[in-house]
């Protein structure tokens, strides 16, 4: 027998190449990092390093390893699943949401409320976090359930790590000033944007490449004057004037602030699209069948709240 956590140590060296680089993306020491291959090697009584200078290189003992490693993760945690069904308890534990901040407002916190009603000895821990963190704490098992969007840097649907559950279409709404002249309750076109200046969360953040990428199809480059890592900030700008933005349908704006939603029409229509993940094998067990209806059935009831202007 051996230790799966160890053999998830040997996955994150085959991705980062350094054992120093292994011990910072698990928060461990190299010597940490170290004895835990040296027990992996020892419990399978085998070679799967060899020293190459100031560094380590793998063997191929080791590669044969890894090619059986997702697939011995997705048998582990199916095992689990079908234990924790066959108690025929009441939903009971801990589950750990990680998500995106417009999904922990829109979809996290109130299916944490429907949990504690549905559930009331199941404990919810919530945990903003980009998508791409959210899909490396899946991995390392330090959430259960994660709630992204996907972007070209995050896993793709079929990654044999992971189950992949679409959850909700967000479209994107135009957000301007009251007042402006696309200020219009019929909606505009995207291109007649184009000579706007924009307003934009940072380059780490999923809504810039959506913003760039529709402006492309639209036919424009977008003027970026200004970036503001919150949605409040990102709304108070664009009330002070200072230029327009891509709005998630799913995020609301302070009332205070005077902007109008305005709806996108045409092509390019841009939109996200909200994705529930769980680690492959997993989705059947009680706590987090739970917390997937739970998601689901949180969107169902409010996918129609969001009023197209504000």
């Amino acid at each position: 027998m051996f230790d799966l956590r160890r053999l998830r140590v040997l996955q994150v060296l085959a991705e980062h190449g350094t054992v120093t680089a292994t011990a910072a993306a698990l928060h461990l020491t190299p010597s940490a990092v170290s004895q835990q291959l040296r027990q992996l090697a020892r419990d399978l009584d085998v070679e799967l390093l060899r020293a190459d200078g100031r560094r380590v290189r793998l063997t191929p003992v080791a590669r044969v390893l890894l090619a059986h490693a997702d697939t011995l993760a997705t048998q582990w945690e199916q095992a689990r699943a079908e234990l924790a069904a066959h108690r025929h308890e009441p939903v009971a534990g801990t589950l750990r949401i990680c998500a995106v901040s417009s999904a922990i407002a829109a979809l996290g916190a109130p299916a944490a409320v429907e949990l504690r009603r549905t559930h009331p000895r199941l404990r919810v821990l919530l945990r903003e976090e980009e998508s791409g963190d959210c899909f490396a704490l899946l991995r390392d098992d330090e959430a259960d359930l994660a709630v992204v969007l996907p972007t070209p840097d995050t896993p793709p649907v079929a990654d044999p790590r992971f189950d992949q559950h679409p959850l909700l279409d967000d479209p994107q709404d135009l957000l301007v000033r009251r007042g402006h002249r696309l200020d219009r309750p019929e909606g505009v076109a995207l291109a007649e944007a184009a000579g706007e200046p924009w307003i934009v969360k940072p380059h780490h953040n999923d809504t810039h490449p959506l913003l760039t990428a529709a402006c492309a199809a639209a036919g424009f480059t977008p003027r970026i004057e200004h970036q503001a890592k919150e949605w409040f900030a990102v709304s108070a700008l664009v009330a002070a004037g200072c230029g327009v933005c891509l709005l998630p349908r799913i995020v609301p704006v302070p009332a205070e602030h005077p902007v109008v939603r305005v709806p996108l029409h045409g092509n390019p229509r841009p939109s996200r699209r909200f994705v529930a993940c769980v680690r492959r094998g997993a989705a059947e067990h009680p706590v987090l069948a739970a917390g997937l209806a739970a998601l689901a059935a949180t969107h169902q009831h409010g996918s129609d709240t969001v009023p197209p202007r504000s």
